[in-house]
């Protein structure tokens, strides 16, 4: 006889679950856009913000809104999307958890291409020597990969991971240990540079600090071609990605190309990161610990990874960004440091929890 108990309620099936999880992360993302646009050094009510957004008279709070916070949210969405998609490619690449866009030497490429456009051009503006930077990201991230494809590299690669010969060897390992090695090297030539004329050095440690503060507002508009064309080849990257995290062997064995599959990753992650730190500086921490947090909800399959960490990237970024100008008012803390500070810790409770490393 039934006791008239009812039945606990059935889990959503995963599908669902991660679903709905990516719909209220929509929601999350949106409610930190609304306030990076509603909360400032500027202090604003809400109500003026409201009118600055749908009639503006020209007054100071139309300025502030439209003309600066817009701007720098937008900003601050393309580069923490980029940066959370380019992260969870760079580490499904590598197999590395610790692995971040950094490491193909994307950052240390985009610094020496400011300091060269600075020290060997003359250009002292962001949107003159945002181009150098994003050119340097790309030269860096090419000659990492072929230097992880040939070689005395390849071969060590090659341990465990049935890589072949030539660019195929581009392993994890070997991208991991030309990525180091030429981010070194790029790093030295770098402050070499920078050490020789006062305005490199100033030019570089503006732009070496990470801000969505102080950018031009067509600058959302020049990143965003080469953002959205990341974005597709990591969309055309994931299925494979998932093959390639069991092993190149088994990669193959499923009739995947491993050299057209890993070019295509590297292009993402060069075209999303390069122009991310390109605009905004190296903003560290965003590529690091977004992948890990969306990893506890959707697990290793990067179909869901991938949108789950860009999105997750736009909503930390922008906290980061509004936390920085609440907390130094009537000065604002940039959002490199503001990373740092919230960053750190919650990537050292994730080391520990999931073990990621021993310590």
């Amino acid at each position: 006889m039934p006791d008239g108990s009812m039945d606990p309620p059935r889990p959503l099936p995963p599908a669902t679950r991660r679903l709905v999880v990516l719909v209220l992360l929509v929601g999350v993302v949106a409610v930190a856009a609304a306030a990076s646009v509603a909360v400032g050094a500027n202090p604003l009510s809400p109500l003026q913000v409201w009118w600055a957004l749908v009639h503006p008279t020209g007054g100071e709070g139309d300025i502030v809104v439209n003309s600066l916070r817009l701007p720098r949210t937008a900003l601050g969405l393309v580069v923490g999307l980029a940066l959370g998609v380019a992260g969870a490619l760079m580490q499904g690449h590598t197999r590395n958890p610790l692995a971040d866009p950094g490491l193909l030497g994307v950052s240390d490429g985009a610094a020496l291409g400011v300091v060269v456009a600075v020290f060997g051009f003359g250009v002292t503006t962001l949107d003159g020597y945002v181009w150098f930077a994003f050119a340097g990201a790309l030269l860096a991230s090419i000659t990492v990969f072929l230097i992880g494809g040939i070689g005395t590299v390849s071969g060590a690669g090659r341990v465990g991971s049935g890589a072949g010969g030539g660019l195929g060897g581009a392993s994890p390992v070997s991208l991991a240990l030309a990525g180091i090695a030429v981010g070194a090297l790029l790093k030295g030539i770098t402050t070499t540079l920078a050490l020789f004329d006062s305005r490199t050095l100033d030019a570089y440690r503006f732009w070496a600090v990470g801000s969505l503060a102080g950018r031009p507002p067509e600058l959302v508009w020049q990143i965003l071609p080469y953002v959205v064309a990341g974005l597709f080849a990591a969309a055309v990257n994931v299925r494979a990605l998932n093959a390639l995290t069991l092993g190149d062997d088994t990669a193959r064995a499923l009739g995947h190309r491993i050299l057209l599959s890993r070019a295509v990753g590297i292009g993402a992650i060069t075209l999303l990161s390069g122009s991310a730190v390109a605009a905004a500086g190296p903003l560290a921490f965003v590529g690091l610990v977004v992948p890990h947090v969306a990893r506890t909800v959707t697990g290793p399959d990067h179909r869901w990874l991938v949108p789950y960490s860009g999105l997750l990237g736009a909503a930390l970024l922008l906290v980061a960004d509004v936390i920085g100008r609440v907390v130094a008012r009537p000065g604002e803390l940039l959002a490199g440091t503001a990373l740092a500070l919230i960053g750190a810790p919650c990537f050292i409770a994730l080391v520990r929890r999931r073990r990621l490393v021993r310590i």
